[in-house]
């Protein structure tokens, strides 16, 4: 298998995460997306990473059907449970911590255009997604260790991809760290395991 993807990414970063954590063997090619021709549509017709090439050929896209893929490919380290509500429940963690990451690649976007042509009722709009997304989450986390049920899970891997792409590209300077003390503390946690600090998001 070979993986697509690009250092900046945190849905990228989800997938190699992933990979880590399940202990899959997969080669990992860095790839620039920006130009109109780059070296992922001829797998992914979007031209969006990540994008997970499979080896009869068969290209898989978007994250969320990347990481099931891989879930269900090895036993080790379970990331997704077997039941029904349990494996809704962590992808609707999984839904909502992306949620953040599309309205905070918005805001990102809007602010490398030419400031007069910024819309700063666009921008609100997004950063009001963000906080209402932001405060579910670090409410429904409370005191608890893991976001879903008593073990690690890919709940906790979105969680930590979304906040550390937020820290590290900082779209409209969103104090989650003073705001939501709860999904800070679990961000400090989750930073302690090895998939997440050899991971970290950083410009090509």
């Amino acid at each position: 298998m070979k993986l697509l993807a690009a250092l900046a990414s945190p849905y990228a970063r989800k997938v190699r995460i992933v990979l880590a954590e399940k202990r899959i063997e997969c080669d990992t090619e860095m790839v620039d997306v920006a130009p109109t021709e780059n070296p992922v549509n001829p797998h992914n017709p979007l031209g969006k990473v990540p994008t997970l090439v499979l080896d009869d050929g068969t290209a898989l896209y978007d994250s969320r059907v990347i990481v099931e893929f891989l879930d269900n490919a090895s036993p080790i380290a379970r990331l997704i449970p077997e039941d029904n509500r349990e494996r809704v429940a962590v992808r609707r963690w999984e839904a909502l911590a992306d949620g953040v990451l599309d309205a905070g690649l918005l805001v990102r976007y809007e602010s490398l255009r030419p400031k007069k042509e910024q819309s700063k009722a666009w921008v609100d709009k997004q950063l009001a997604r963000m906080h209402r997304s932001m405060a579910v989450m670090d409410a429904d986390l409370g005191e608890r260790t893991w976001c879903h049920g008593e073990r690690y899970s890919l709940a906790d891997i979105a969680l930590g991809c979304c906040l550390g792409w937020l820290d590290f590209r900082k779209p409209g300077e969103v104090d989650w760290r003073g705001a939501y003390g709860n999904v800070s503390r679990s961000y400090a946690k989750l930073m302690e395991r090895p998939a997440f600090a050899e991971t970290a998001p950083r410009a090509a």
